[in-house]
């Protein structure tokens, strides 16, 4: 599934996620742009390893990216639902949720794949956070959704509740199958999201001053 649109009025211009998305793709080329010969040290200084802890890579990890589809995928799931969060809590403490849902997606997944030699990288856990508070406060919109049926392809009005609720339980469970593995897990650091997910739900409490918008 695949959401294309909210339908959620949106009343003023989603400033800072367009800049997030910026800054992802800015790093992203930048990521590019490093000769052959410095790539894999550019990963190792700057993505989150479990088995080396640093504080620094726990902001740094969240604006790499794995490649053109990482990249696209995140910041389109950004765009659907962090413009709404933004609209719901202002400019300047979106920012502030979304790099505290990182940092806390980073925590979680550190933690569950200590020893691990595997670079974690991406803004999914931060996004993760986005669509947590995205439940919370908006659990009965609907979502434009992108559907795969076999060989056919339709769209359908998904309540978001179900879609995020859907999308987390394949989270939760790709990721209780990866534990105490020190594998890829197929490049995926599915306690990222897991973790930023939950902190989304918890923290979006503690913004003050979150206002609902209406329903088309």
């Amino acid at each position: 599934m695949i959401p294309l649109r909210a339908l959620l009025q949106r009343r003023s211009p989603a400033v800072m996620t367009l800049i997030i998305i910026v800054v992802n793709v800015f790093c992203f080329l930048l990521e590019l742009a490093q000769p052959s010969y410095l790539q894999s040290s550019f990963i190792q200084h700057y993505a989150l390893i479990p088995d080396r802890p640093r504080l620094a890579p726990l902001i740094t990890s969240m604006f790499l990216h794995g490649g053109w589809f990482h990249l696209i995928g995140n910041m389109w799931f950004l765009w659907v639902f962090g413009s709404h969060i933004e609209d719901a809590m202002g400019t300047a403490k979106v920012l502030v949720f979304y790099l505290v849902c990182g940092v806390a997606s980073a925590v979680v997944q550190t933690m569950l794949s200590l020893g691990s030699p595997i670079p974690t990288l991406g803004a999914s856990g931060a996004i993760a956070g986005v669509m947590g508070a995205f439940l919370v406060l908006y659990p009965r919109v609907r979502v434009v959704t992108l559907i795969f049926i076999i060989f056919f392809v339709t769209t359908v009005d998904i309540p978001a509740a179900f879609m995020l609720l859907y999308w987390f339980a394949i989270q939760l469970i790709s990721g209780l199958s990866t534990v105490g593995s020190f594998t890829d897990s197929g490049g995926v650091a599915w306690f990222a999201h897991v973790g930023g997910f939950l902190a989304g739900i918890l923290l979006i409490r503690y913004f003050p001053g979150v206002r609902r918008r209406y329903i088309y």
